[in-house]
């Protein structure tokens, strides 16, 4: 996954919807991956989830699989 810096408030890379390389947002978050309640605290995993500012896609990439 290349990346480019921007000027703007975001980072430039590939859309597959636009289908050419568009400012993102890129954030990460914490995702519970257990369904169960109990000890659902544990389950966390770092999401790397970047919004297409043109299209608006989201995707998402578990961190510990990069």
């Amino acid at each position: 996954m290349a990346t480019k810096p921007s000027d703007l408030d975001g980072t430039t890379e590939a859309c597959s919807e636009c289908a050419r390389e568009t400012l993102h947002k890129v954030r990460v978050e914490l995702r519970k991956e257990s369904s169960k309640s109990e000890n659902a605290e544990y389950s966390r995993e770092p999401y790397r989830v970047a919004t297409c500012m043109e299209c608006q896609t989201k995707t998402a990439l578990r961190m510990n699989n990069a």
